[in-house]
């Protein structure tokens, strides 16, 4: 038991220590934007792109954090302009289905490109890709007048004041958040020793099988989708050095990454600040499974050389 705990405890510390690298930075920058009056200008820079989604302005701040740092710096700004802009259950799952595709591009492209994949395909699968899934999200939850009820979270409505106000605001955010963690890792470990993930990835195998996923990189695309695109493209990276696994399966894997991966962690995530678990998982499997039929296409018809750098892919 002491060997458990002393084991989940540095996961969490480490994790914890990684986010709040990003986070303590982004904070600062917010507020200075704030203070300064920068916040409207960012606002009405990117609101074309937030308007179609049916979001206010300000939540493309959300998404620009969510993709420069990670999720949990996302959540951060979305916290920090929350009060004065509340969303619905509607446009809460919209915009953070526009975070889980496209987040922490700093680090997960070049891991694709590690493993030999160009940048442009795997930047348009995921921001481009992502914007048009929230675009079709929004229009059927408009269309269907379904989560129009505006939602309340204690984490994200919290007004400051004063200088010294906001810091004590901020440092329970932190705390909030390194509890969000520790529970996050405590609900993996055990999903896994009770062997759902098994489940989850037995349950997939068939539908990823069909898409042409070379047995080779399946487990590594099951781990990947269950557990994050680093877990699974840092496993393909390394299993690429071993063995004689093809550019083009190497890519569909990282294709079906980038589209859906950690499905477990940050959809909990996602479900706890408000969002429908039917546009953060249900619809998003399938729009990701139908774009990857068409990926799938574009990859069999045109030279991989569009999507791989067939050098880097073999030396990788």
């Amino acid at each position: 038991m002491k060997q458990y705990i002393n084991k989940i405890l540095k996961k969490w510390w480490a994790t914890s220590l990684v986010f709040f690298k990003i986070m303590i930075p982004v904070s600062i920058i917010i507020k200075i934007l704030q203070e300064t009056n920068a916040m409207p200008f960012i606002s009405q820079v990117f609101e074309p792109l937030m308007h179609p989604l049916g979001l206010p302005p300000e939540m493309s701040l959300v998404w620009v954090t969510a993709m420069l740092s990670n999720i949990y710096g996302g959540i951060l700004a979305l916290s920090s302009i929350y009060a004065n802009n509340p969303l619905t259950m509607a446009q809460m799952t919209t915009l953070t289905t526009l975070i889980l595709f496209a987040h922490t591009l700093l680090i997960e492209i070049p891991i694709c490109k590690k493993a030999g994949a160009k940048i442009l395909p795997i930047f348009l699968i995921r921001v481009v890709g992502g914007y048009v899934f929230a675009l079709i999200l929004n229009l059927i939850y408009s269309s269907l007048g379904a989560y129009q009820n505006q939602i309340s979270i204690p984490l994200l409505t919290t007004n400051d004041f004063s200088l010294g106000n906001w810091a004590m605001l901020e440092i329970r955010k932190y705390i909030i958040i390194a509890l969000i963690v520790f529970s996050l890792i405590i609900t993996l470990d055990v999903l896994e020793r009770i062997k759902v993930i098994n489940i989850i990835n037995k349950l997939l195998y068939p539908i990823i099988k069909l898409l042409g996923i070379s047995e080779k990189v399946l487990p590594l695309t099951l781990i990947g989708m269950t557990l994050g695109l680093a877990y699974g493209g840092g496993l393909i990276i390394t299993e690429s050095k071993q063995n004689d696994i093809s550019p083009k399966d190497i890519f569909l894997s990282l294709s079906l990454l980038s589209l859906f991966h950690s499905i477990i962690e940050d959809s909990l995530l996602m479900i706890g600040l408000g969002a429908s678990w039917t546009g953060i998982f249900l619809f998003r499997f399938v729009v990701s499974i139908l774009a990857m039929f068409i990926i799938v296409k574009l990859v069999n018809k045109l030279p991989i050389k569009y999507f791989m750098n067939t050098s880097s892919s073999k030396s990788v």
